[in-house]
């Protein structure tokens, strides 16, 4: 159930087109639906304002097939699907008409909703290589109704390029900062921009870096005020922080 359904029947019981009865009916339907794999949290948009997403990763096409089913039933119009390899991607579009990101690994079906978030999510990385984290963050962001704005290698190597995006940065309403190897993008972003940083560690880098934990570190040392950070290669879970900042 989604807080706009909430709203409508509310409404119905205040004109008297719904009776208070038939509304506790309407409430009391299961909030969830219990597939024997997977329990289908319904109620995630009303308590949380996003439906459930589907991690891909880990689960079998059949598994997905059956969650998805679920969703459609209920009339979720936009599901996303994160973490999702390609194999699985073929098999599911086999039954429902899916959008593959290869790189992010990002499924989608259905229509993105609207943008109904406040300002701008700006995504932000260091080098090329941290894109696929990056795609996951802006996919995720835009299936949770926000307009987003991708600014890609623009890291401290050449510290140039990112001031040459000084109007982008200064007017976002929240940005997501992604970087591997030391992970100083995050700290210099922070520096200039009066909006809160998310900052996406990615395991990009060489030996020293750890597989992203060298990267964590420093963004959790930054010394720019107004910095969060996620785990290393979160972009979801940046993506969803962001939209909830933008809808506040």
């Amino acid at each position: 159930m989604k807080k706009t359904d909430l709203i409508k029947i509310l409404e119905k019981v205040k004109d008297d087109s719904l009776t208070i009865d038939e509304a506790v009916l309407q409430f009391k339907k299961e909030p969830f639906e219990d597939l024997g794999y997977a329990k289908v949290d319904y109620h995630r948009d009303l308590r949380q304002g996003n439906a459930e997403v589907i991690f891909g990763e880990g689960k079998t096409p059949g598994q997905m097939l059956g969650i998805i089913e679920s969703m459609v039933k209920r009339q979720q119009e936009c599901i996303l699907i994160t973490r999702l390899y390609k194999e699985a991607a073929e098999e599911i579009s086999k039954t429902y008409p899916l959008q593959y990101e290869a790189d992010s690994r990002i499924g989608l079906i259905g229509t993105l909703p609207h943008k109904d978030g406040k300002g701008t999510v700006l995504i932000v990385t260091g080098g090329t290589s941290d894109i696929p984290v990056a795609e996951e963050a802006a996919w995720t962001a835009l299936a949770m109704g926000n307009q987003v704005k991708r600014l890609y290698d623009v890291g401290v190597a050449g510290i140039h390029r990112t001031l040459a995006h000084l109007d982008d940065i200064m007017t976002a309403n929240v940005i997501v900062a992604i970087a591997g190897m030391e992970g100083a993008l995050a700290s210099v972003v922070a520096g200039l921009a009066d909006c809160p940083v998310i900052a996406v560690p990615t395991s990009i880098g060489y030996g020293a870096s750890f597989h992203g934990l060298a990267a964590l570190l420093s963004m959790l040392n930054s010394c720019a005020n107004g910095v969060g950070v996620v785990n290393i290669d979160n972009g979801f879970g940046a993506g969803c922080l962001a939209s909830m900042i933008n809808h506040r």
